[in-house]
Parts: C-alpha cells; sequence; structure tokens
C-alpha cells in the first residue's frame, strides 16, 4: 500500500488523540503498530510497558490520577488476554479506559490469535465495540471513547485487521454534547437537609463517586458538624481537615470506627458502602440512618440497606443540601486520627523490622509532595494507613479485583501521571516478584522511584488464614531471596533493611539527583496479620 495513502489504522488513531488521548501505554505486535504510530504522530505519547498487563493497570493508575481517559494499545488475542487482569481490575473500578484491541479479520477463522475478543471483555465487565468499516471509523472510535467517558466505562475497541488496512478518509468528530450531571429532586435535598439539621453525630463517608466534590462536601459538613471519612479509594480527600477520620472500614483507626460506629445518621457520597468500607455492614450501628448518594442507581443500596436513597451527582446534590440549612455546626475531633499515633509494641527482631516501624519512618523521610501506589496483600494496610498523602491524587489503589501483583505497574501509572511528585510503589514480595517486568519500564523510562517490598518471605495473607489451623504452609512460604540483587541487575539501586537504621542509604537517595529507582528489600517481622486480615478473608 501506498505509505501516502490513509488507513482505518491511521483515523482510529488521529481521532482518539483529537478527542484528547494524550498518552497510551501498551506492547506492540504486528496488529496494533499502525494504530500506535498514528497516535504518536498526531501527539500521543507512548509508553511502551514489558507486559500487556503492565500496560492496563498504567494506565488504569493514569485515569485515577488525571482524571482522563487511559488508552491502551495490544495485539490481537494474546494481547488482549495478557490485559485481561488489568481491564478486570479497571471495569470493576469503573475507570474511564480505551483498549485498542486489535483482532484478527472476519474471513480468518483458522488464525492463531481468534479468540472470542467480546466475549472477553463482557466477561470481566468491560463493554466491547468495534471499528466496523472506513465509512464508519470516526463514529465507531467517538462513540468508543465518549462511552468510556458518560458511562465511566473500561471499553475494548475491537480493530480487525482487514479494516484496519483498508482506505479511509479522517474527518473531524462531531462536538461532544453538553450534559449536566443530574442534581438531587428538590423533595431529596429538603429530606436530606432535615436529617442532618437535627442528627446529633452525623457521619460522611465520601468514595470514588465524590472526588470532584470536596469543597462542598467539606461546606456541607461545616453547616451540619459531620465527621468526614473516605473509602479507601478516595484516601486524601480530606487531608488536613479538622474533621477527617481518613478511611472508613478496614482500615480505620480505633478512634475512627468507634466514631463511625456511634454515628447516628450515616450519608455515603458516591461509595458503595461494599464489605470494606463498612467492615460487613457491622461498623454502622444499627440504629443509625444510612443515606447513599450516587449517580447509579443501580448503586443505591447494592450492597447494604439503606433508608434514603438519592439519584444525584455528590457535589450538586452537596451543594444543594447546604444551601438549605442555615447557619454552622463544627464537629470536634480529639484522640488519635492517625495510626502511626496508635501506641504499639514492636515486634521487630535483629532479622526483622516492623513493618509499622518501617512505614512510620519512611513517612518521616519522604517529601509531602509524593504519590502511593498499593499492590494487594498482607502488608497493604501498613503503607496505606501509616504513608500518609496530600490529597485524594496522592493514593493510588488498584484493589477492586483484589490481584496481587498490580502494584509496580500502577506506581508507573501513577508516576506518568504526576511527575511532579516522588512515586512511591508499595509492593509485598510476591506481588513485586509477579509483576517485576515493569521494573524494567520504570529504569528505562529513568523514573526516580521509590519500590518499598514488605518481605515477610510467603504469600502472608494465606499463611495467616491457614496457619492457625495447623494447615502444612509449605505452598506459600518461600526461601529467602535477596530482592536487592535483584533489583540491581536490572540497573536500580537498592538496600535491604532490617532495622531502622538500615534506611540512611535512603535519605541518602533522597537528598540526591534520584536519576535511578530505589529498591528497599525490608525483611519484615512476619509474626502478625496486619489488623484488616480478618475483614479481607471473613465471607471468602
Amino acid at each position: 500500500m501506498n505509505p501516502e495513502t490513509t488507513t482505518v489504522a491511521d483515523v482510529v488513531g488521529a481521532t482518539l488523540a483529537r478527542l484528547g488521548a494524550d498518552h497510551v501505554f501498551g506492547v506492540v505486535g504486528s496488529g496494533n503498530f499502525h494504530v500506535t504510530n498514528a497516535l504518536v504522530r498526531h501527539g500521543a505519547r507512548f509508553v511502551a510497558t514489558r507486559h500487556e498487563g503492565g500496560a492496563a493497570t498504567a494506565a488504569d493508575a493514569y485515569a485515577r490520577l488525571t482524571g482522563r481517559p487511559g488508552v491502551v494499545t495490544v495485539h490481537q488475542g494474546c494481547g488482549l488476554t495478557n490485559a485481561m487482569t488489568g481491564i478486570a481490575e479497571a471495569a470493576k473500578s469503573r475507570t474511564p479506559m480505551v483498549v485498542l484491541a486489535a483482532e484478527p479479520a472476519a474471513s480468518a477463522l483458522r488464525s492463531n490469535f481468534r479468540v472470542d475478543q467480546d466475549a472477553l471483555a463482557e466477561a470481566v465487565g468491560a463493554s466491547s465495540e468495534r471499528v466496523h468499516g472506513a465509512a464508519t471509523a470516526v463514529t465507531d472510535t467517538v462513540r468508543a471513547w465518549r462511552r468510556a467517558v458518560a458511562e465511566r466505562r473500561t471499553v475494548v475497541l475491537n480493530l480487525p485487521l482487514d479494516v484496519q488496512a483498508a482506505e479511509a478518509e479522517l474527518t473531524d468528530p462531531p462536538p461532544a454534547p453538553e450534559v449536566e450531571p443530574p442534581r438531587a429532586s428538590d423533595e431529596a435535598v429538603r429530606a436530606l437537609a432535615d436529617l442532618l439539621t437535627t442528627a446529633r453525630r452525623p457521619v460522611f463517608i465520601a468514595g470514588r463517586g465524590a472526588l470532584h466534590a470536596k469543597d462542598e462536601l467539606e461546606r456541607l459538613a461545616a453547616r451540619c458538624g459531620a465527621l468526614l471519612a473516605t473509602s479507601a479509594v478516595a484516601k486524601g480527600l480530606f487531608a488536613g481537615h479538622a474533621a477527617n477520620l481518613d478511611v472508613s472500614g478496614g482500615f480505620a483507626t480505633p478512634l475512627a470506627a468507634e466514631l463511625i460506629s456511634s454515628a447516628d445518621v450515616v450519608v455515603a457520597w458516591g461509595a458503595s458502602l461494599n464489605m470494606w468500607t463498612s467492615r460487613h455492614g457491622r461498623l454502622i450501628g444499627p440504629d443509625a440512618t444510612v443515606v447513599q448518594v450516587d449517580v447509579d442507581p443501580t448503586a443505591i443500596g447494592a450492597h447494604r440497606h439503606v433508608d434514603l436513597g438519592i439519584v444525584g451527582d455528590a457535589r450538586t446534590s452537596a451543594a444543594a443540601v447546604a444551601a438549605a440549612i442555615p447557619g454552622e455546626k463544627t464537629a470536634k475531633l480529639e484522640g488519635a486520627t492517625r495510626w502511626r499515633d496508635v501506641p504499639y509494641e514492636d515486634d521487630g527482631d535483629a532479622g526483622h523490622i516492623d513493618p509499622r516501624t518501617l512505614s512510620i519512618a519512611l513517612d518521616d523521610m519522604l517529601p509531602a509532595e509524593r504519590v502511593i501506589a498499593v499492590d494487594s496483600g498482607n502488608f497493604m494496610g501498613y503503607p496505606s494507613m501509616f504513608l500518609s498523602v496530600p490529597d485524594h491524587r496522592g493514593f493510588c489503589f488498584t484493589q477492586a479485583f483484589q490481584s496481587i501483583g498490580l502494584g509496580l505497574a500502577t506506581a508507573l501509572g501513577a508516576a506518568v501521571a504526576r511527575p511532579d511528585r516522588l512515586p512511591v510503589a508499595a509492593c509485598g514480595d510476591g506481588g513485586f516478584l509477579m509483576g517485576i517486568a515493569e521494573l524494567d519500564t520504570i529504569r528505562r523510562l529513568g523514573i526516580g522511584m521509590l519500590i518499598v517490598v514488605y518481605n515477610d518471605e510467603a504469600y502472608g495473607a494465606e499463611v495467616h488464614h491457614f496457619g492457625p489451623g495447623g494447615h502444612d504452609l509449605s505452598t506459600v512460604v518461600f526461601p529467602e531471596t535477596d530482592l536487592a540483587a535483584v533489583a540491581r541487575g536490572h540497573g536500580c539501586a537498592a538496600v535491604t533493611v532490617r532495622s531502622a537504621i538500615d534506611l540512611d542509604p535512603v535519605r541518602d537517595w533522597l537528598a540526591g539527583p534520584r536519576d535511578v529507582p530505589l529498591v528497599i528489600d525490608a525483611k519484615v517481622a512476619p509474626g502478625k496479620p496486619s489488623w484488616w486480615l480478618e475483614e479481607a478473608f471473613r465471607g471468602h
């Protein structure tokens, strides 16, 4: 084909760039080569990861921290299957993301790469769209993009190879319609205003659906005397506020749990009140009046009974309720609202550091402008709750699917999204090794990332869950691995930490140019489960 010919692949890439795709993560193969290059030619930055799973997770994190849709590009068949765990996490988190997936031509029935890509997407909760031909290339692409944005969905856009190669004309995408988010009805506003006016101990729990409503929720809290908490994914939203309880649920401090449990009115703003946020419903008192405000009517009451369900945008609804409540009523909050202020007995020994001691020491060392990305595992409560963040853009928690191994890729996406902040990846040893392919990506891109491995030489959650029952744990424990040496082999700086004194090289790295990643192989005391583990396994 003439190199000057415009193809469907060119049109798709150009259209996405015009719609706002400024970064694209992926692994390039023959099937997605042309569409990826078209994106780059039209101004998008391509971030080449080492595995498609890392690409999907990084794009997810990028979307969470920028508020713009993530974009992933993968080869047909195996490229898409490699990305499926990251796609599942994004879909479950309602992350706006477009996955450009090459697809065998309809006539290539015997292609090695042929799988049912529609079924793959839909099986994990993503939506499936397709570019059908040259005449519809622009509209098909626009439909996928706007569906991702308007419905907060992860959309797999399938690109058949024969369609990609067809000649096509590039036209401007039609202008996006103006859509006003729904505000709660006047009756609902009045009902909630009346509840909050008479409430003695109201608590707000803000979730991902309320990240844009910080100011309005704080203003409303000042009118009714509410304490402020968040779901885990919204951690940092109320950072610095005098009424901030931090995270509700399994990560809650004893004081936060006590105050949430004693609330007479609990209002969830864009939060699902799932088992993690409500401790399987036990965190909220049986006599509390529970209100849930969400733009999605199907989310209301999905995880527990609510007394008042309100369909509406968190920001506009909170502003309307505040306008209906006269005066001010400031909440008073006294006690240890941070985990680091809760006394504990250090479990460290000559060869291991207590993960709380490690996390508190790091919290004191790191610059305030940081972004923390947390993998899944027994360790995850320590970095999540002992490392402070400046705001909700400083915490990235890819845990809706609860897969280990996403931490490094999450931190990669966070670093690309927030180059102005120190990126910190917190991983267990199992998750670090499972996702280690992206350590090469992080080093290759020259990202000065701090990577903290809470190394208990085991799949710690399983050890603590099954160990008390006397089960054979040989399947979930491992010999000591020198992760610092592994990191140096990737071109990173590294340090092994068994006590707080061993952290001195971290201070030197923080003070230096930070031109290579630093991996901390922290040999943590494995004797006790983290406090949230009981919640994690309840009901499994």
